[in-house]
């Protein structure tokens, strides 16, 4: 049963890191960007980079960076949890 639970949670969160990838390099492209394919891909990530964007939006250093921050700490924070999982 342990394995079976390791085993889902392992592939969600696989199948999470997919899709952040994938919005990643769509959002490089300007045509990527207005597709349908986007849009799902932001509405199936931004539950998740939202908590982080709020957090990160008290820093005042990073409120006009290029960079979004956010969207990184979620993804690493994806990576942690499944390396964590691989460890029980």
């Amino acid at each position: 049963m342990n394995t079976v639970v390791v085993y889902l949670v392992s592939s969600l969160l696989s199948i999470l890191e997919f899709l952040f990838l994938a919005r990643a390099v769509m959002s490089w492209f300007a045509q990527g960007s207005g597709s349908k394919v986007y849009e799902f891909l932001c509405l199936a990530t931004e539950p998740l980079i939202q908590p982080f964007r709020a957090l990160l939006s008290r820093v005042d250093a990073l409120r006009n960076s290029p960079i979004d921050f956010a969207y990184l700490l979620a993804f690493l924070v994806l990576v942690a949890l499944e390396e964590i999982l691989y460890m029980l």
